[in-house]
């Protein structure tokens, strides 16, 4: 699909690339929830999970346990967050789930505020390379 964004990244538009293999990818989220913060998508072009076929279920969710896996060892997180939007709040419309690496006192969920903030950040120059590196380093 020619203006979906991922499908762009998949065909090599800049992105700072955590693991890629024949049926997904997964990189940085270029405004991030927290730093480390990663979209796992399908190299194919799927719209929804509802559409995932089942031959592609294993690859994504497997690569999405083992980034949230490889975010304590990698980054020194405490936990993670998943989450996968699937038409409504889905920014893009091509199947991914983001795995943010969650620490204690994180402030993604602040008591009385209501549910999650989705306050977004950037890195630092440079900042982003270096998590894609550590990342890709732990999922070896």
């Amino acid at each position: 699909m020619a203006s979906c964004a991922f499908c762009e990244i998949v065909r090599g538009a800049p992105h700072e690339e955590v693991y890629r293999d024949d049926l997904v990818l997964a990189f940085l989220d270029r405004a991030p929830l927290a730093l480390g913060h990663t979209l796992v998508i399908t190299r194919e072009h799927v719209e929804t999970l509802e559409e995932l076929p089942s031959s592609l279920l294993g690859s994504f969710f497997g690569l999405t346990q083992r980034l949230s896996r490889a975010f304590g060892p990698a980054l020194g997180a405490e936990g993670s967050l998943v989450a996968l939007n699937t038409r409504i709040s889905q920014s893009v419309p091509h199947v991914h789930a983001h795995v943010v690496p969650r620490r204690k006192g994180d402030r993604l969920f602040s008591p009385g505020q209501g549910p999650m903030l989705w306050i977004r950040t950037k890195y630092a120059e440079g900042e982003a390379a270096d998590v894609a590196r550590k990342l890709r380093a732990e999922l070896k």
